[in-house]
């Protein structure tokens, strides 16, 4: 008896604990809340309207961004027809995802399923494919051997690459947000999501995504991060 009761005792003062701390963490949500609050209350109408400016121009600009990303063929999947383009594909786009594909391999059908998707929700970046038998000079050049890749552009200059499935969990059934993440761990997209912590959701039984770090894809051998590529 006196050790349910001490049990039922220990039950009690951890319930009181937990009560305690969800009323703290309310009073601070509370508290900064009545802070922005007063801010707000503070302002005289000159500030009111400079902040409502500022706002505006925000949109603005974030509108005109937009419209000048959908100008360079962001916001949609294309092929390109030669190597030639991808020059100049490069050139005049900040991020760019390549995907260097032939007809006949399985797995490129199932990178343009995700790059479609991507390319629609990531305006920042531009997202092409090119098939290597029209590219034999870049091919060669990037060192891409192994069909699918994904050759990742910033600023003119390739810094990474996805080679084949082997960073998306060696299966053919990786989700889209798992080439989402890969894609965020080397910049070319704006990625709100866990860096650290892989994305595992619809994979096999037994398949493993790599943990990757900045040092890791810098330190990676099939580099090609100069400037004459």
């Amino acid at each position: 008896l006196a050790g349910v009761m001490a049990g039922g005792q220990s039950m009690d003062i951890i319930t009181k604990v937990l009560e305690d701390q969800i009323i703290q963490t309310a009073k601070v949500v509370e508290e900064q809340l009545d802070a922005e609050l007063g801010k707000l209350e503070k302002m005289d109408d000159d500030e009111l309207e400079k902040l409502k400016e500022r706002r505006l121009e925000a949109l603005k600009k974030a509108q005109k961004q937009k419209q000048e990303w959908l100008s360079k063929g962001h916001g949609e999947y294309r092929e390109i027809p030669s190597e030639r383009d991808f020059f100049q594909e490069v050139k005049e786009s900040k991020h760019v995802v390549c995907h260097f594909y032939k007809d006949t391999t399985f797995r490129c059908k199932i990178l343009d399923k995700h790059l479609s998707l991507l390319a629609k929700k990531h305006l920042e970046t531009k997202f092409i494919k090119l098939n290597v038998e029209k590219a034999p000079f870049l091919t060669e050049r990037l060192r891409i051997k192994v069909i699918p890749t994904l050759a990742l552009v910033k600023d003119g200059k390739t810094k990474d690459y996805i080679v084949g499935f082997a960073d998306l969990g060696n299966t053919d059934e990786f989700t889209t947000e798992t080439l989402e993440w890969r894609l965020g761990c080397s910049e070319v997209i704006n990625y709100s999501g866990d860096l650290v912590q892989p994305l595992m959701q619809g994979q096999k039984p037994g398949s493993k995504v790599t943990k990757l770090d900045k040092k890791t894809i810098r330190g990676k051998g099939y580099d090609s991060g100069s400037d004459d590529d």
